[in-house]
């Protein structure tokens, strides 16, 4: 593990202890810790993600497996969600969410997806990073939608969510286009 890896790691678990105190500082009660920490660590998923693609996208297709700024992005962010995971488990185990099996299965598989990422990227191809980044978006996409729809318990939709979706999506369009301009150079 580089040097750049470990301190990028180890900003990301630095701010992921800030959300869990942060979050107990506005509400001591630890169900309500929980579901806060899993919103904003979600929140910082999203952007490290965000991040990932666009190193992805300036680095297709032929440069990816080799640049070490998008190994470390897609190293971070696998751990920064896998952390993500932990609070939103716990919140939905304390707060007895109701769960719909369809997301809990598309959830599921993005989670794998990313969990996984780091131990197999080495051996896919750019055009399987590229699925990988499209679903994640699309599961993250539709995370922001119920939100708006108010399909969260304990979460009314809030104006960030409309900006969250409208970044996630805007980012999908511009870097899938940057991505097929590159296709047509080569």
């Amino acid at each position: 593990m580089n040097q750049s890896l470990k301190k990028y790691i180890g900003i990301g678990v630095i701010i992921e202890i800030l959300i869990v105190v942060y979050a107990y500082m506005v509400t001591p009660d630890i169900a309500d810790m929980f579901r806060l920490s899993a919103r904003y660590s979600g929140r910082l998923s999203a952007a490290i993600f965000i991040g990932s693609f666009y190193l992805f996208s300036k680095a297709y297709p032929n440069s990816v497996v080799k640049d070490s700024n998008w190994n470390n992005s897609i190293v971070v962010f696998a751990i920064l969600h896998f952390i993500h995971f932990g609070f939103l488990a716990t919140s939905v185990y304390l707060n007895d969410s109701p769960l719909e099996t369809v997301k809990v299965i598309g959830g599921a598989l993005a989670y794998a997806m990313i969990v996984g990422a780091p131990f197999v990227w080495e051996k896919l191809k750019a055009s399987h990073l590229l699925i990988y980044y499209y679903y994640v978006s699309i599961v993250m996409i539709m995370t922001y939608v119920a939100r708006l729809k108010g399909d969260f318990v304990g979460a009314e939709p809030f104006w960030l969510h409309y900006v969250m979706l409208v970044i996630l999506a805007s980012c999908a369009v511009f870097f899938g286009y940057r991505i097929y301009s590159k296709k047509n150079t080569n």
